[in-house]
């Protein structure tokens, strides 16, 4: 329930911003240098732009509720049909990083906690130590160049799949998450396309993430096996594996599921940078050529959609909180 008031309260900074960044008329215009007099007052009158600022807010909360996010200029097409399109390739990017990072941060945090101040663990703090360093634009271009320019094993960043690839073959849209069609329309040679194109900004967007994630996994785990009912299942006998699988790391999760669920809501958002520089048709990208075109119904659409996600990650978040610890469910 407190969702609710969290919305809304997202929903009231982003109006005033979309106030404050000029006349918000020309955020329903498809061409505001064109536009006449009589067009922009039909605007003013139908979205009673005119009233006071209250009264406005409930007419765009409602315009909002009604998929009525105006006329986004650099992608053509109204905001809600942008996000639409630009969506699935932002999720699937996200999804695929996002699974590297856990996997590789989990694991990786763990032998680090169970092998503290080992030579394992001093590489894995170094290594994590120089991924959360590095500037995600700067190993994109590296990637780029090693896989693509240099051993040429890397498709090139044309987007999500190799032009006209899907043009030449008549496959069917049912989701439009394109690894998913690909699938149900049978065509592994054209999924497997599509993965090469998702592995690289994959890895990109997954490095940053997946050190986090190992710092987090670590401190949790040596918190956590320092902990009695630890030593308790030591003493009874069991076997390490299971103190560390069943034991240990199920409650060093509770607050490396935190990092996870935001690192997911971050990415969801839109990697900016990572999409840019991979040319990857998601809402990162669209996000960016929006800002620097000045088109304020994109820039909002965005603004609105990323904060609806980091909200529904964190509800994600508790859920999981209940699932790892019976103690929430119990409270």
């Amino acid at each position: 329930m407190l969702l609710i008031p969290v919305i809304i309260g997202v929903s009231i900074l982003t109006f005033v911003i979309t106030r404050a960044a000029g006349d918000p008329a020309f955020s329903y215009l498809k061409n505001p240098q064109r536009a006449t007099p009589d067009e922009i007052q039909a605007i003013r009158d139908k979205y009673h732009l005119e009233e006071p600022i209250y009264v406005q807010y409930v007419y765009w909360f409602k315009g909002v509720l009604n998929g009525d996010l105006g006329y986004s200029q650099t992608a053509n097409m109204y905001v809600t049909q942008a996000i639409k399109e630009k969506f699935p390739a932002t999720f699937e990017l996200a999804i695929l990083a996002t699974f590297f990072a856990v996997i590789i941060g989990i694991y990786s945090g763990t032998q680090s906690a169970v092998r503290a101040n080992s030579a394992v663990d001093q590489s894995t703090r170094v290594v994590s130590l120089v991924a959360v360093s590095i500037p995600v634009f700067w190993l994109g271009l590296m990637l780029l160049m090693i896989f693509y320019y240099r051993l040429g094993i890397a498709p090139a960043p044309t987007g999500r799949y190799t032009t006209p690839l899907f043009r030449a073959e008549d496959i069917h849209t049912y989701t439009n998450f394109l690894l998913v069609d690909t699938l149900l329309n049978g065509r592994l040679d054209f999924f497997w396309d599509v993965l090469k194109h998702l592995i690289l900004p994959a890895i990109t967007l997954a490095f940053a993430t997946t050190a986090i994630i190992v710092r987090m996994m670590r401190s949790s785990m040596l918190e956590v096996l320092g902990s009695e009912y630890v030593k308790t299942a030591r003493s009874k006998g069991l076997p390490e594996k299971v103190v560390i699988n069943k034991h240990a790391r199920r409650n060093a999760l509770i607050p490396t599921t935190t990092v996870i669920g935001l690192s997911f809501g971050g990415l969801l958002g839109g990697a900016v940078l990572t999409e840019t520089i991979f040319n990857w048709p998601g809402l990162g990208q669209w996000s960016a050529v929006a800002a620097l075109n000045l088109d304020t119904a994109g820039i909002m659409g965005f603004t609105l959609l990323t904060a609806v996600i980091y909200v529904l990650a964190n509800l994600f978040v508790d859920l999981i909180y209940a699932y790892l610890d019976p103690r929430v469910r119990l409270g």
